[in-house]
């Protein structure tokens, strides 16, 4: 093997393991995040107000969201900014409270927490559990691709409706497409 065809294989080599290491980043930061949010909802759930995961965290836990039939279970965040999408699903500023009347809209990346969406049905429960202990039992009703430039999922509604966003498709090889796939859920009980 030549000098040069040595440099050119060590350098495939090295640029394979660089992009495989960048590809796992993402999973495990999510996975690592989600670790530091559990604590953090341990300690709001114990009543501590805005308990933030890591000192410099500007979101701290607001619900756990589970999804049996997927087997799924994520911590939700104050606010869905990109900043807190980096860590776990957001809250939508401005959209209702789980469980309270209108609509609550939950974003995630397709990627890391909400790549299970695409195993969800309509007929299967979504629970939400909220800091206050107020536990929310959801029965999804619809899944639909829509693209975000011209939806509107945000109509109002008076009954607690759950949505949850993520883009789309789920396996597509570049981000930022304006296709979002929504998952709308309707309560069927809350209870304390």
């Amino acid at each position: 093997m030549t000098r040069t065809l040595r440099f050119a294989v060590a350098g495939l080599l090295g640029l394979a393991l660089w992009q495989l290491a960048a590809g796992l980043w993402i999973p495990a930061k999510a996975a690592l995040a989600q670790t530091l949010i559990e604590r953090a909802w341990r300690a709001a759930r114990a009543g501590t107000p805005e308990a933030r995961p890591w000192p410099w965290a500007d979101t701290w836990p607001v619900a756990r969201l589970e999804a049996p039939a997927a087997g799924e279970k994520v911590y939700v965040l104050a606010d869905a900014s990109g900043r807190s999408l980096a860590f776990g699903p957001g809250h939508l500023a401005g959209t209702a409270t789980p469980g309270t009347p209108g609509l609550s809209v939950i974003a995630a990346h397709r990627d890391t927490h909400f790549r299970f969406l695409r195993r969800l049905s309509a007929g299967d429960w979504l629970f939400v559990e909220r800091a206050d202990g107020a536990r929310i039992a959801y029965r999804v009703t619809d899944m639909r691709i829509v693209d975000a430039r011209t939806a509107r999922i945000f109509d109002e509604i008076e009954r607690p409706t759950l949505a949850l966003v993520t883009c789309y498709p789920f396996d597509g090889l570049w981000p930022g497409t304006p296709l979002r796939y929504v998952v709308t859920a309707e309560a069927e009980s809350v209870a304390r």
